[in-house]
């Protein structure tokens, strides 16, 4: 008997969710070009967009528990420290995770 796998790419949308959390909480650099100034303004500057982009991942297989775990690991692990310690990191980390609790 063969099992059909609903969500085919559930990983590379689990690893999507992780990269745009970390890109967002990061922020954008104090050297960053006005290349990557623009780049970030049209699709990672706003919360709006990281919203969008990770309920897209929660649509194909990312549940929110995978979400708010990952939050809390970086919110907690050390692996992430550099994550926190930007500049507006831990706020922007809160305000991903009021809205998915």
């Amino acid at each position: 008997m063969i099992q059909q796998n609903s969500y085919p790419m559930k990983e590379w949308h689990r690893e999507n969710m992780q990269k745009r959390v970390i890109k967002y909480v990061i922020g954008l650099s104090d050297d960053a070009t006005s290349y990557q100034k623009k780049q970030h303004k049209k699709y990672g500057g706003n919360i709006a967009n990281v919203y969008k982009n990770i309920d897209f991942d929660i649509r194909h297989g990312v549940t929110r528990e995978e979400v708010l775990l990952f939050l809390d690991k970086v919110r907690k692990d050390a692996d992430f420290s550099n994550v926190r310690n930007s500049l507006g990191g831990v706020g922007r980390l809160d305000e991903i995770q009021s809205h998915f609790n």
